[in-house]
C-alpha cells in the first residue's frame, strides 16, 4: 500500500480541490511503525507528500510499533471485552514500546495465547486481530488511553474538527 501513497494522495489532493476554498479537508494517514525509525520514516513519508501535487493537508499518524498498542493504551477496555484477560502481562506492556505489540495482547487475551494462535496460520491471526478492533474499541475511552502515538492521533483529529 505504501507503494501507492503517492497516487492516492495525489488522488485525494485532486478531489479535495474541487470542494472549494470553504471546504476545509484533511488528510490523516494511519501507518504502523513496525520496527522502523520512527525519524527516518516519518522523513521518508514526508518527502513522498512534497512529490504530490496537488498536496492536500495530511498528517502521519504512526502506531508504535502497531495498531494493537492502542489497545493496550486501554487496559480497562481489553478487560471489558475480554474479561480473563491476563491482567500480569496486560499490566507488563510499557505504552509504544517495541516488544511483538500484537503478540503481547495474544498472550493476554487469546486463548492458548500467541502460540496457539500462530499455528492456525496468518489468515486466522489476521481474522483475529479483527475481532479484536471489534471487541475492544467500543470500549476504549480515548481521553485516557495511554498510548501517546493513540494520543497524537486522537489530538491529530480533534484539532481539525
Amino acid at each position: 500500500m505504501l507503494g501507492q501513497l503517492p497516487r492516492l494522495i495525489q488522488g485525494f489532493g485532486n478531489t479535495y480541490q474541487g470542494y472549494g476554498a470553504n471546504f476545509l479537508a484533511t488528510l490523516i494517514i494511519v501507518v504502523d511503525l513496525d520496527s522502523k525509525n520512527k525519524e527516518i520514516f516519518l522523513k521518508e513519508l514526508n518527502e513522498v507528500l512534497m512529490g504530490c501535487n496537488p498536496q492536500p493537508s495530511t498528517y502521519f499518524c504512526l502506531a508504535i510499533e502497531e495498531g494493537e498498542a492502542w489497545f493496550l493504551g486501554d487496559i480497562a477496555a481489553i478487560t471489558i471485552a475480554y474479561p480473563l484477560a491476563k491482567q500480569n502481562i496486560l499490566n507488563q506492556y510499557i505504552p509504544d514500546s517495541i516488544c511483538g505489540t500484537w503478540e503481547v495482547l495474544a498472550n493476554a487475551i487469546y486463548t492458548g495465547g500467541l502460540e496457539k494462535l500462530k499455528k492456525k496460520g496468518s489468515h486466522e491471526v489476521g481474522k483475529e486481530k479483527s475481532s479484536w478492533a471489534i471487541n475492544i474499541s467500543p470500549h476504549m475511552n480515548i481521553k485516557k488511553n495511554t498510548s501517546p502515538s493513540f494520543c497524537y492521533f486522537r489530538d491529530t483529529i480533534q484539532s481539525h474538527l
